[in-house]
C-alpha cells in the first residue's frame, strides 16, 4: 500500500480523519483546496502531526520550489499567486495551478521528510 502524501478537495471530516492518521503515523499533514476566486489551489503543510520541523535550509529549498510555480503562474494564467507563508512548522501557499498539483505536494512531502532526516 502507497502512503498518500497529501488529501484534496475533500470534506471537513475526512480532513480531519487524514490528520488523525498522520498524528499517528507521524508524518506531515498536507491538504490542498481549490481556491474559488481564482480556481487554482491552496496548499497547506502542518508538521504538528509529527515530531520535526523545516530547517532553514529546506524553508529556502521550498522557497525555491513556490518560486518557479510564481513563475510558471505568471506566464500561463490570468491570475496571480496571491502568496506564501513558510516556517518551521506551518507554511501555506496560494496560487498553485492543478497540473503542478501531484508534483507540488509531493515535492513538498519529501523535503519535510529531508528535513526530519537531516535534523536526526
Amino acid at each position: 500500500m502507497t502512503i498518500r502524501k497529501y488529501f484534496g478537495d475533500s470534506k471537513m471530516f475526512e480532513y480531519d480523519k487524514f490528520y488523525r492518521e498522520c498524528q499517528q503515523e507521524n508524518r506531515p499533514f498536507i491538504k490542498a483546496k481549490i481556491n474559488p476566486l481564482h480556481g487554482n489551489y491552496l496548499i497547506q503543510i502542518d508538521l504538528m502531526t509529527c515530531n520535526y520541523e523545516l530547517s532553514i535550509e529546506m524553508q529556502e529549498k521550498i522557497s525555491k520550489l513556490i518560486q518557479s510555480e510564481i513563475d510558471y503562474v505568471k506566464s500561463n494564467s490570468k491570475y496571480e499567486f496571491e502568496g506564501f507563508n513558510i516556517d518551521k512548522e506551518l507554511a501555506w501557499f496560494d496560487g498553485v495551478p492543478s497540473e503542478h498539483l501531484e508534483v507540488f505536494c509531493n515535492s513538498l512531502y519529501d523535503l519535510s521528510l529531508k528535513s526530519s532526516l537531516e535534523s536526526n
